[in-house]
């Protein structure tokens, strides 16, 4: 014979009162957090469409932080070049003032003294450092000034001018994520704004039997390029004017050497990678790696093309000598070449900065759309809830009165 012990009922009657007790605690956590999913088995299908909307909207509001630095610093890196351009407007001024012809060497000599003043706020503007604390025409090395001043005695000069400027910067590969597998170049190196003249270097070592002896790569402007072994001086240059390098790569007819070329106004940088082969080196272009950023060029190579203070210090020396004829051709002439390289990158930052412009606006506007969508698949129907909410408490009280009927009477019961 089994016993059925009385116990039974008030067990089935807490196991019940539990259930509706967690309901309900259920329903007050979704509605103190306004959101339906608290666990996967709330809805697994609309909780694997919020885990995709929350991943995609974390990502958008990366690309916004991104795109709001980057228009902060294209503002920025567009003011400083603006204000060179009207460094560069007044030099040039002068210059045209200078070689009318109308003037004294002592007049001119006065306007060498403003040129000269000029250039220090020059270079003040290419070594400006922006909000962030960075350089911003210093490339990769931006906690680094990027213009060195050398100074020293010029011939008329009646006390020390800048006679040598040198860039100390780094190339500038800084970039910035704006939407999924898309970049956006933030900086343009000081070796690319401040430059005037496109540069060429031309190798005086005759290459005509050059053979690549190991295999290896060498690096122009950034770019890799690899040589094999047995390679000769045309495929040499054959592959440089493949490669995404800014340069162009010819053979001299006269010294039989290899001649490279910048495409745009900016200072070529080359070095051979280490560990492997010498081609730079052996073709008489380099005669070792960078250190520090200086140039490297063999000693025997003729390197042309200056930057924008080599304009400025030759057209101030051109008006201590007293040489207008100088200060009426090639003094204006290399500050044209200047103000068109700025105007240029100006452009290009214009560009830049409009781009990340149009990017920001449409992912501002793309976000609320995520959110939307986010808290169409997570959101909660508050006078759902809350009427759902009020039935369960309902159903509750009366459970807690028709089980104290109900239930059998306790030893406690007894007592009173």
């Amino acid at each position: 014979m089994k016993r059925i012990s009385s116990d039974m009922a008030m067990v089935d009657m807490q196991f019940h009162l539990k259930r509706q007790e967690d309901a309900i605690a259920r329903i007050e956590s979704q509605i103190g957090s306004q959101n339906r999913l608290h666990q996967l088995r709330d809805d697994p299908i609309a909780a694997s469409h919020a885990v995709r909307y929350e991943s995609y909207l974390a990502r958008l509001e990366r690309f916004e932080k991104n795109t709001q630095y980057a228009m902060e610093h294209f503002n920025n890196t567009y003011d400083y070049l603006n204000e060179t351009n009207s460094v560069l407007q007044r030099i040039r001024e002068l210059a045209v003032t200078g070689a009318n012809g109308v003037y004294s060497s002592d007049d001119l000599k006065i306007m060498a003294v403003e040129v000269n003043e000029l250039l220090k706020e020059l270079v003040a503007l290419s070594n400006k450092t922006g909000p962030d604390t960075k350089q911003a025409f210093a490339g990769d090395k931006v906690f680094t000034e990027p213009f060195r001043i050398v100074e020293g005695r010029v011939d008329g000069g009646d006390e020390t001018m800048i006679v040598r400027v040198e860039y100390r910067g780094a190339g500038a590969t800084r970039r910035t994520e704006i939407s999924d597998r898309t970049f956006l170049e933030l900086d343009i190196g000081g070796d690319e704004a401040f430059w005037a003249e496109k540069m060429q270097i031309f190798s005086k070592t005759d290459a005509t039997d050059y053979r690549v002896q190991a295999a290896g790569s060498f690096m122009i402007d950034g770019v890799e390029i690899h040589a094999s072994v047995g390679d000769t001086l045309p495929a040499i240059v054959a592959k440089i004017n493949d490669s995404a390098a800014p340069v162009k790569a010819y053979i001299d007819p006269a010294t039989k050497g290899l001649v490279l070329e910048g495409t745009t106004a900016h200072l070529i940088r080359a070095e051979d990678r280490a560990g492997g082969a010498t081609v730079l080196r052996d073709l008489g272009i380099i005669r070792g790696n960078m250190e520090n950023n200086a140039p490297n060029w063999n000693a025997n190579a003729n390197v042309f093309g200056g930057s924008i203070f080599d304009m400025v210090i030759r057209l101030r020396d051109g008006m201590l000598r007293n040489d207008q004829d100088f200060i009426g051709s090639q003094g204006i002439g290399g500050m044209d070449l200047a103000l068109n390289n700025v105007v240029t990158r100006i452009a290009d930052i214009g560009s830049r900065q409009e781009r990340a412009e149009m990017t920001w606006e449409r992912i501002n506007r793309e976000i609320p759309n995520i959110t939307n969508m986010l808290s169409r698949e997570t959101g909660l129907n508050m006078v759902t809830a809350a009427t759902e909410l009020k039935m369960m408490q309902f159903a509750h009280e009366a459970t807690l009165q028709t089980a104290a009927k109900i239930l059998p009477q306790t030893l406690l019961d007894f007592i009173r």
